[in-house]
């Protein structure tokens, strides 16, 4: 492109009919083009003219100019001086802001323009300054203006308004426009120059959310919108804006957001001269609540309660008579509108709230916390809305194993335990404890129907094994597995491990890794990429569809890191780095080895191709066969062997007890068709007498009828009894791809 709106040039190529066909491109939508492609030499042609190009063209123009800006500086400046359309149009957020501004005139366009302006890290003075004063300049009130600006962000994420041309690129419609997401950074930023309220709180934390959502081929969506997001966030000052900070940093796994938000973090706790571990736990709002989980909301003669129940937030209602309603009364809907959408906000922010809370509460174990009686008690047991966890955990109080019931804490024998304020408090786990307390502290929870919101007292303890004693220094207890790299990469960034994608490239990566600051450790699982040598085993950005697993190590936190290449095993410190000898596995603390031996643990069980059912035919060609069928239905690892224990326990009560029982590796459940066995590992099925394998694929499994479960969280136990119910009643079966295999 050889001219600018304001210096016409000739175009390179004369107009002709075959220009004319190109011209057409200009109302069409794609990610780029190519700075070779005739449409350029069109463009050039049309402002040559005078015309004014289609919005959607300059969309296109702009975003080329952005991808390939070391290409050709001049495109560049031609491009720079399209100033109209303000944002490129085709997502449903700029459509929104582009006629809001359209609206409002000049000063919306100018605020629009300046938002485009945010490029750096984090606003500067003069940046703020110039928003401020657009912001007054639009005429409306604080709220009013608040208002319109979250109406835009809650549209980010919708489907584009206009998808893009099929040219290859079937990603692009699932990632921001790069041009505009400059302007949803400025947008961030500029709410937070308007009065601090829970809306912008709750719509900048979804846009990070949002922001960090993966996209096949390309990965996160845009990073430096989500870091833009929490820079906003911790500009505001007031709890909402700190718990969505903590929220976040549970939740977050992308590296460079996760260090903004502990960086955020620590500044805060800086500030009030706190930890930050004492700030997360400050952190979290009650909500209105004014008992654990509970809370009543008058909004003119009806009431509405706000309640935690079953780990879920559910709002319920009493009409104008007192009567309970399913639905919202009509007097509410119609003279409190504003108090119902927070409402319902609130109960969405609940859920959210209570995901991050279990987590971190999960991670509680290695941390080695410790409190007063008196400060857990108001931090944790009688919190409106943490408390809804804690007081379905088991606590050691001043030496004593105790937990929560009939309003109170007790002990094995329900003796109610009084400490003074200042005793200690820590969490409790089954490591070091006699299998026959820990099975009574189960029984305890069942006779109180008390569902834990993790695995607690049915936590899998992995103890040193033989096999780990002779090799001393590592264990190979869950080497020579095949892991989809994908799953595994999330699986390891939500607990709290450093992994690095492999890519198919001469590259060497260190393994992923656990850092253990509180016991100067750091915990290594080493895994390699696999590939066929014909590229099937990679995806279009280059790396590897699965992993083959080896050695788990402990070092300490300090030591020199080991570095392997892509898809070779031979792990091996850098040339000038000195040797460290990995520590013996006999002293590892116990607790560390069994909390770091049940994260691989599930890493292997979830993200493993053994438990696949749809890879029954062995995958790619028939390599993984063997695999599959030894993962499949082999031996059970230690949390199969947990879920063995308690479905023992459980199948009795269940609606199809007659017809199900629990044996050696399998639940067996007989149905009117055949008997099936159901691999208490894996999830996979077998049809009896001749093993003839049976493809479920679970679709958003659940318990079913399986009534009272002593922990949430176990999917393969959910999608385990979900079958069994299903088979047990094996002729009121109607889906085809079941049907067709059970003749």
């Amino acid at each position: 492109m050889t001219t600018t709106p304001t210096t016409p040039a000739t175009p390179t190529t004369p107009t002709t009919p075959a220009t004319a066909a190109w011209a057409e491109e200009l109302g069409r939508e794609h990610v780029t083009h190519g700075f070779h492609h005739p449409v350029w030499h069109t463009a050039a042609a049309a402002l040559a003219a005078g015309e004014r190009l289609r919005d959607l063209a300059v969309a296109t123009l702009r975003r080329t100019v952005l991808a390939h800006s070391y290409w050709t500086h001049e495109h560049g400046q031609a491009v720079a001086a399209l100033e109209e359309p303000v944002l490129n149009p085709g997502e449903a957020w700029s459509d929104r802001a582009l006629a809001d501004a359209a609206a409002l005139g000049e000063p919306g366009r100018r605020l629009l323009a300046h938002a485009l302006t945010a490029r750096s890290a984090r606003p500067s003075r003069a940046w703020e300054k110039t928003g401020r004063a657009l912001l007054d300049g639009l005429g409306e009130e604080p709220d009013a203006v608040r208002t319109r600006l979250l109406s835009w962000l809650d549209l980010v994420g919708r489907p584009r308004t206009v998808p893009y041309s099929d040219d290859g690129s079937h990603w692009a419609d699932n990632t921001y426009d790069r041009y505009n997401a400059d302007a949803l950074r400025g947008l961030a930023w500029l709410v937070t120059l308007l009065p601090a309220h829970p809306d912008s709180v709750r719509a900048l934390g979804a846009l990070v959310e949002h922001a960090l959502r993966k996209v096949p081929s390309v990965g996160p969506r845009n990073p430096k919108v989500a870091n833009a997001g929490v820079i906003a966030l911790s500009r505001i000052d007031g709890q909402d804006a700190l718990a969505q900070l903590a929220r976040l940093s549970t939740r977050v796994t992308y590296k460079g957001t996760l260090k903004q938000l502990d960086t955020a973090l620590k500044a805060r706790a800086e500030a009030l001269g706190l930890s930050r571990e004492e700030i997360e736990e400050l952190a979290v709002p009650d909500y209105g609540f004014t008992d654990v989980g509970r809370g009543a909301h008058t909004l003119g003669d009806c009431t509405a309660e706000l309640a935690v129940l079953s780990g879920k937030a559910v709002l319920t209602w009493t009409n104008t008579s007192g009567k309970a309603v399913k639905s919202v009364p009509a007097a509410v809907r119609r003279d409190h509108p504003d108090e119902l959408r927070e409402l319902k906000a609130a109960a969405k922010d609940i859920d959210k709230m209570l995901t991050a809370q279990a987590e971190r509460l999960d991670r509680l174990f290695l941390s080695r916390r410790r409190w007063t009686y008196a400060a857990w008690r108001e931090r944790y047991l009688d919190h409106p809305l943490v408390g809804t966890l804690s007081r379905r955990l088991l606590w050691t109080v001043d030496g004593t194993a105790c937990g929560y019931a009939d309003g109170a804490l007790r002990t094995l024998d329900d003796t109610e335990v009084r400490p003074e304020p200042g005793a200690p408090v820590e969490p409790w786990h089954p490591t070091g404890h006699d299998p026959g307390e820990v099975l009574a502290w189960r029984e305890w929870l069942e006779r109180h129907a008390i569902t834990q919101p993790f695995k607690q007292a049915h936590r899998e303890v992995y103890l040193l094994t033989d096999a780990e004693r002779t090799t001393r220094v590592y264990s190979n207890r869950f080497a020579a597995h095949v892991l989809r790299q994908h799953q595994f990469n999330s699986l390891a960034a939500a607990r709290g491990w450093n992994n690095k994608l492999r890519l198919c490239v001469d590259d060497c990566y260190p393994p992923a890794t656990r850092e253990l600051p509180e016991w100067g450790l750091r915990a290594e699982f080493r895994v390699d990429g696999i590939e066929d040598g014909a590229g099937a085993d990679i995806t279009d950005s280059g790396s590897y569809l699965w992993l083959s697993t080896d050695q788990v190590r402990f070092y300490p936190i300090d030591a020199p890191m080991h570095y392997a290449h892509a898809g070779s095993g031979d792990y091996r410190l850098d040339w000038n780095q000195p040797a460290v000898e990995p520590i013996p596995l006999a002293d590892v603390p116990p607790l560390v080895l069994s909390e770091v031996m049940r994260d691989v643990d599930l890493f292997v069980g979830v993200a493993s191709v053994g438990n696949d059912p749809t890879w029954h035919d062995g995958g790619p060609e028939g390599r993984f066969r063997e695999y599959w069928t030894s993962y499949g239905f082999g031996e059970l690892s230690q949390s199969a062997e947990t879920r063995r224990a308690l479905l023992s326990r459980l199948v009795p009560r269940l609606a199809a007890a007659d017809r199900c029982t629990v044996e050696g590796r399998f639940l067996h459940v007989r149905g009117d068709l055949h008997t099936y066995k159901i691999h208490l590992g894996s999830g996979n099925i077998l049809i009896s007498p001749h093993d003839r394998y049976l493809c479920i694929v679970p679709k958003g499994a659940g318990p079913g009828d399986a009534g009272y479960l002593p922990f949430e969280g176990d999917r393969t136990l959910s999608v385990i009894l979900s079958k069994a119910m299903m088979l047990a009643r094996d002729t009121e079966i109607t889906d085809p791809t079941i049907t067709s295999q059970l003749g």
